[in-house]
This record gives structure tokens, sequence and C-alpha cells, in this order.
């Protein structure tokens, strides 16, 4: 099954799922929004896409603090 932006809090919870598959799930998520995006992407959608990735570096954080630390770091240089 192919998951969404609206389905990062249910797969954080998952107890089924190791960290790392929780992980690998919300950054592919991240990367599908991303390339998602095009030329004819309003400044809207990039802000939108750049506030999901936030909320899934949060995410991110509580399963691995280091990682998702480390990933709103980068993103703050920006």
């Amino acid at each position: 099954m192919e998951y969404a932006i609206n389905d990062i809090d249910k797969i954080v919870e998952f107890s089924s799922w190791s960290d790392k598959k929780k992980i690998d799930e919300l950054l592919r998520i991240d990367c599908s929004m991303y390339t998602n995006l095009g030329i004819e992407s309003t400044k809207s959608d990039r802000q939108a896409a750049r506030k999901n990735s936030r909320k899934i570096y949060r995410l991110i954080k509580t399963l691995d603090y280091k990682m998702g630390n480390d990933f709103l770091v980068a993103m703050d240089r920006d």
C-alpha cells in the first residue's frame, strides 16, 4: 500500500513496524512530495511541501532523535 502525507501520523503509530521501516516510509513520502513539484508549481505549493517536510522530520525525531534533529537543522540552514 502506498502511503501519503495524510498517513504520517498513522505510520508512526504502527506497532508491527520497526523504527527503521517507519523512517523509510516517512522519507519516501517526503521524497515523493518534492519530486512531484515542478516548474509550474506555485510558491504556496513549495511552502506546503516544506511545511509537510518539517512535520515529517519532527516525527522522525521522535523515532531517532539524532537523525530527525539533523534533518531539521539542515532545513533551517536554507
